[in-house]
């Protein structure tokens, strides 16, 4: 039975790249029966140096590497020719490509895929955020929220904790009730990353009209009713005097409009504190 063929994966990153492009291509050769060395991070050529040793001892070995910073990649092509060994690099004809098509050079900064993959990461985890702190069902995310919303139903608290997750911000919001006391947490976060918002009672009547006709219900419900509305609107803006956050009116704006300013006024209010 021959020598099990090695591949030494050498990346100035993690080298998930190289190994992910490794394995798929070894699939196509022996069920891809292979010995996979990862090494990460390169960041001199002794670095290089030490895989070239180690893949000169092995007849039965290629080196794949995802190398981006120039004098390393330089060194690599150099040595590994010099000491007759196979060595692939599988970023640059691509990058190449794209230099020539696009008209712009790369980066040449290493991690860069990490990066945008713990952006999205962020966000992801943000979005849970916002469903899980969605409405005032736990008060304990209120302490850990980036950004804080308070406000009557009907006043876009979800869509915009939503929107703002998508931004990787943290959202938890809270419906003011006069029936129902407010969390204490809500008293004891900066003011700094809490914003209330508030409605026109006119706009709020039509809003709350139609979702109860989407409901199939009566739209002489006390919810709707302007009485109510005006009890409510009127304990909401006690609330918010008390916590002494910002106030926005959501009348007639779109959710990307108030999320817009939202963030305006918390990086305006955080400048100060």
């Amino acid at each position: 039975m021959g020598k099990k063929e090695i591949v030494y994966v050498v990346s100035d990153s993690v080298g998930e790249t190289a190994e992910f492009v490794v394995k798929a291509v070894a699939t196509q050769f022996n069920g891809g029966s292979i010995d996979i060395r990862r090494n990460s991070y390169v960041e001199d050529v002794e670095d290089i140096e030490d895989v070239l040793i180690l893949a000169r001892q092995h007849n039965h070995s290629i080196v794949a590497y995802t190398i981006v910073i120039p004098h390393l990649k330089e060194y690599m092509d150099r040595r590994a020719a010099e000491e007759g060994i196979v060595a692939v690099d599988l970023l640059n004809p691509l990058m190449n490509a794209f230099e020539q098509k696009f008209e712009k050079p790369p980066n040449q900064q290493p991690g860069l895929m990490r990066k945008l993959d713990d952006d999205y990461f962020r966000k992801i985890e943000a979005i849970e955020f916002a469903v899980k702190y969605d409405d005032g069902r736990d008060p304990r995310g209120i302490i850990r929220s980036d950004i804080v919303l308070i406000g009557v139903s009907r006043t876009s608290k979800t869509p915009l904790s939503m929107y703002l997750a998508h931004k990787r911000y943290k959202v938890a919001n809270v419906p003011l009730v006069p029936e129902v006391k407010p969390p204490e947490e809500l008293f004891n976060v900066p003011r700094s990353k809490c914003v209330g918002l508030i409605i026109s009672p006119d706009k709020l009547n039509e809003i709350r009209k139609e979702r109860l006709k989407a409901l199939g219900l009566t739209s002489q419900a006390n919810y709707a009713s302007f009485e109510r509305i005006l009890e409510e609107l009127d304990y909401a803006e006690k609330i918010m005097k008390r916590v002494g956050c910002p106030v926005i009116n959501v009348s007639n704006k779109a959710v990307e409009e108030t999320a817009s300013q939202i963030l305006d006024i918390l990086k305006s209010e955080r400048s100060f504190t």
